[in-house]
């Protein structure tokens, strides 16, 4: 069975953008996130993400997490998921996301987490 390798370049369902560049033994990596969904309204730019996969040479269907740091808005957002291969080889990366918009005020913090899914396929 094929091992996953997160590097490349994947989009969601939603149709966002993620590129992750190459991965260094200790499963750190590093790459750009364009999400096309923002509730902003600035322009949306691509944004810097660093993560890391659990055990990336020990597992064929690792763990991971990463981050983006939004270049456009006052949140941050962190992604928690699982590659899976089937068995044609195609590689998903199905994930968990809890986004934290600043808020001005501790009485406003109910309405800054949000919580959602998304499922990255590599575009080929």
């Amino acid at each position: 069975m094929t091992q996953c390798d997160l590097k490349g370049l994947l989009r969601n369902e939603l149709g966002s953008n993620m590129t992750i560049l190459a991965m260094n033994t200790a499963g750190t990596f590093s790459g750009f996130y364009h999400t096309v969904v923002a509730a902003t309204n600035k322009q949306i730019l691509e944004s810097p993400l660093q993560g890391i996969q659990q055990h990336p040479s020990a597992k064929k269907h690792p763990t991971f997490g990463f981050t983006v740091q939004w270049q456009f808005s006052d949140s941050t957002i962190a992604f928690v998921g699982q590659c899976f291969v089937d068995h044609c080889g195609k590689e998903t990366l199905e994930s968990t996301w809890l986004l934290r918009e600043e808020v001005l005020s501790h009485k406003d913090t109910w309405k800054a987490p949000r919580v959602g899914t998304s499922i990255f396929t590599f575009i080929k």
